[in-house]
């Protein structure tokens, strides 16, 4: 059963996925659609799939990537995704993160989210990917979520998760979305 939106009682808010898999349309990016719908019950608005960006990440004039940022910039939540790569998250991921001023996020709520192979780097979104979006002045109400790769796209994967979390992003959202 589908929970009801984050925001039911204020502005819809502005929603997004920022994936740094180096493969198009991967499990990571599913993954991450699917947390926003099972939030808020709607697609994401903004859906960033870095590995479309190339070589454009590592051109800094690049304007399709300043968009991007920018776009983040203006979302009230924001799912930040990556597989687990050397139990850490992609250096896509970092390139394009890199780019976002100090408290380029404030007053983006942000939920940090890996996928992995085993359960041996399931702390990994919580020791390294977190610390950089706070450090990037995102809000982070939750603990972050690591999602083992072979079970993406079972719902059960991410029941516990979602209702421990639920609750507290719909109110850092109402909070910075202007509602009640």
């Amino acid at each position: 059963m589908t929970e009801p939106p984050v925001n039911q009682n204020s502005p819809i808010p502005r929603t997004g996925v920022v994936v740094g898999n180096p493969k198009p349309a991967s499990r990571t990016f599913q993954a991450a659609v699917h947390v926003v719908e099972q939030l808020t019950g709607a697609a994401p608005e903004l859906a960033i799939d870095l590995a479309a960006f190339a070589s454009g990440l590592l051109d800094w004039s690049d304007p399709a990537v300043a968009a991007a940022v920018e776009a983040v910039r203006g979302l009230d939540l924001v799912v930040v995704a990556s597989p687990t790569y050397k139990a850490s998250y992609t250096g896509l991921l970092k390139v394009f993160l890199d780019r976002f001023p100090s408290n380029g996020l404030d007053s983006v709520v942000a939920v940090p989210l890996m996928l992995g192979a085993g359960p041996g780097h399931q702390l990994a979104p919580e020791v390294f990917l977190k610390p950089v979006l706070a450090e990037l002045g995102a809000l982070l109400p939750t603990r972050a979520l690591y999602v083992l790769d072979g079970a993406h796209d079972d719902p059960a994967s991410y029941e516990a998760w979602l209702a421990s979390a639920r609750t507290r992003i719909a109110s850092a959202v109402s909070g910075v979305s202007g509602g009640a």
